[in-house]
């Protein structure tokens, strides 16, 4: 039997050789189609204060979304410290790249998680029932549990897989969004 640790590899490594099939501009111009669907959840339109994350060329992109609604709502980006994620405020010119090359806020002070009111999280890959599959550090699998917004996972619609094997730190998403629409 194959264990937990050794599906979750196997389902990483699928969705990484069917992200390397599309290009950044592909990925930028599906990625648009995702956040016009953001958009449209009450609870984005409602919230002041949103998580976001700077994207990895093979994630689904945000600086288009980071830079449509700076200054409209209040942005805050994850950084990672250590074992963890800290929460920072995100102001454009001050970012820089910090852990394994991902552009993070610079500023000392940090937010409280309470102060989210929506959140969007990337991921490796989402089951159909919202379950998430992350890069396998656990950064956000710790961090979740501090949030009490509403929380929705971006991917591709390519990143959807049929189950993804849970541990009991595993935290689903409330709603799951790809191109296709909110799931």
């Amino acid at each position: 039997m194959i264990d937990i640790k050794e599906e979750k590899k196997e389902i990483r490594s699928t969705i990484a050789k069917a992200k390397k099939e599309i290009s950044l501009d592909e990925k930028t111009s599906i990625s648009k189609e995702i956040f016009t669907h953001v958009e449209k959840i009450k609870q984005f339109q409602e919230a002041n204060t949103i998580l976001l994350y700077y994207a990895l060329k093979d994630e689904v992109q945000t600086e288009f979304f980071l830079n449509k609604w700076y200054g409209k709502k209040k942005i805050i980006l994850p950084v990672v410290v250590g074992d963890d994620l800290v929460l920072k405020d995100y102001h454009p010119e001050n970012i820089a790249e910090g852990y394994q090359s991902i552009i993070e806020p610079q500023q000392q002070e940090t937010t409280d998680a309470k102060e989210i009111e929506f959140a969007i999280i990337p991921g490796v890959a989402f089951d159909t029932n919202n379950n998430r599959l992350g890069r396998g550090k656990g950064f956000y699998d710790r961090f979740l549990s501090e949030v009490r917004s509403m929380i929705v996972g971006v991917c591709f619609e390519i990143q959807i897989v049929p189950k993804i094997p849970l541990e009991s730190f595993d935290k689903p998403m409330d709603a799951v969004v790809t191109e296709v629409g909110i799931k």
